[in-house]
């Protein structure tokens, strides 16, 4: 395991990461076919070996495709799988379709079976048999096992690397097995202790360990289980166990309390990342992560579906408009004010959709507190209207001398924001009673929602009272 960089290291890190960008375009053949030279590419090659692979995922993803293979090309073959396991879904996609069989089965077999289950669905079915077939029976029974876990599950993101021992042995044994090994697993804060039959019965803490007398016996130090996950649970809820008791590691039990497995914080981070990634992505209509430099079909096939959902509500919000035709010609300044009271009454509404969806991530909202919640909503609404509803009538007032306009455009702000609460609670609610990811889209949707009844509610307003 690397250690932690000091701040100079990280600023010398970034500064070579920079560098390789920047050296990388040079190693293209040029126009009339000339090949770069050897001291270049031996150059660029050592920069490559002297990065962690989480470092060249880094470069890898901000490199365009061409580039991008010559340096996947100049990183050593043993290091491919490490590397392929770093960078992110899109770009892995393109590295891997640049490789060929061979390479594909010798870069998974330098992997351990829980992280060769998290490229299963990348590789092809071809490769993944010859993979399976190379490993060892335990390693092949723990890979079979680990893709049996559906994603988002504690199964999934768990790896089988633990430490275990028994209660009746002593701590100056535990010890010496500690000091025959050659390396501890990754984030190693405890041992867990089992009986015979892998039965989980607690857990020594490597701290306490270190402090204790060493002539005691395990079953004397040691803490009764405490935090402990079955693999079919929710990540998501273990993503939030971690965080609330500050864990490292915590054992996978199944539904007989054996041990199988271990989930650390490393597994948990990664999960949040890309979680976080995902519900981004999301509320902008994007179905996938998108690799910046994918060719241009990949990128429209990700992004059309929302695109045409944005079309058809903006062509709706446009026909609302239009229906007032008339009233806009005889008041030019509702085409100047319009676009304030929907402006406004969108950020609101994206204001409490984040929020809630936010909520829903975090499981703070059970069904029985919606209306509760509805409620909250629309009274923080309905101050916000009065406050700055007020302000937009007096501005109104003050530009174009109507009292009759400035009040309609303080009632058309409050109903526009009062309007924007509902719709940023309703769509998040609906989402999850159909199943669906409250995420998704739901940015556009709310847009569309206060576009449209905004500009309904102001111009219908200054229809009714000032014409």
């Amino acid at each position: 395991m690397s250690s932690r960089p000091t701040r100079l290291e990280v600023e010398d890190l970034q500064q070579g990461l920079r560098e390789l960008q920047e050296l990388l375009p040079k190693l293209r053949p040029a126009e009339g076919g000339q090949a770069a030279s050897a001291e270049a590419l031996a150059d660029v090659r050592a920069r490559l070996d002297a990065l962690h692979p989480a470092d060249i995922a880094v470069v890898l993803e901000a490199l365009p495709l061409e580039e991008r293979l010559v340096a996947w090309d100049l990183v050593k073959a043993d290091r491919d799988g490490e590397i392929l396991l770093e960078v992110s879904d899109a770009v892995r996609e393109s590295l891997i379709a640049s490789m060929d069989s061979r390479e594909l089965v010798a870069a998974a077999e330098t992997l351990q079976a829980d992280e060769i289950a998290d490229l299963a669905d990348d590789l092809p079915d071809q490769v993944m048999q010859d993979v399976i077939r190379a490993l060892p029976q335990e390693e092949r029974e723990r890979l079979r096992a680990a893709m049996s876990y559906e994603e988002g599950s504690v199964g999934a993101l768990m790896d089988f690397d633990q430490l275990t021992v028994r209660e009746d042995v002593t701590l100056e044994a535990v010890t010496r097995y500690l000091r025959a090994l050659d390396e501890l697993p990754g984030q190693s804060d405890q041992l867990f202790v089992v009986d015979r039959e892998q039965r989980l019965a607690g857990s020594l803490p490597l701290a306490r360990l270190i402090v204790s007398n060493l002539e005691l016996a395990v079953g004397q130090v040691m803490l009764p289980e405490s935090v402990k996950f079955r693999p079919e649970q929710e990540a998501e809820d273990a993503a939030q166990a971690f965080e609330r008791y500050d864990l490292v590691s915590a054992p996978v039990t199944d539904h007989f309390g054996r041990l199988i497995g271990r989930l650390t914080v490393n597994a948990v981070m990664d999960y949040i990342r890309e979680k976080s990634a995902h519900d981004q992505l999301a509320e902008a209509g994007l179905e996938e992560e998108e690799d910046v430099f994918a060719p241009v079909w990949n990128s429209f096939r990700n992004r059309w579906s929302w695109l045409a959902i944005n079309l058809v509500t903006a062509f709706i919000a446009s026909r609302v408009i239009g229906a007032f035709e008339g009233s806009i010609e005889k008041l030019v300044a509702l085409a100047a004010l319009m676009p304030i009271v929907a402006g406004v009454g969108g950020n609101s509404g994206n204001q409490t959709i984040t929020l809630i969806v936010r909520a829903l991530a975090l499981g703070q909202i059970a069904e029985p507190h919606w209306k509760k919640l509805l409620r909250k909503e629309l009274a923080v609404a309905t101050v916000n209207g009065v406050l700055w509803g007020t302000l937009l009538g007096a501005v109104a007032y003050a530009l174009y001398g109507s009292i009759a306009l400035g009040g309609v455009m303080a009632l058309a702000m409050t109903l526009t924001l009062l309007l924007a609460a509902l719709m940023g609670v309703a769509i998040p609610y609906l989402r999850v009673r159909f199943g669906r990811d409250p995420a998704v889209g739901s940015s556009v949707l709310i847009t569309a929602c206060t576009d449209s009844g905004g500009f309904f509610i102001f111009l219908g307003l200054a229809t009714l009272t000032l014409l």
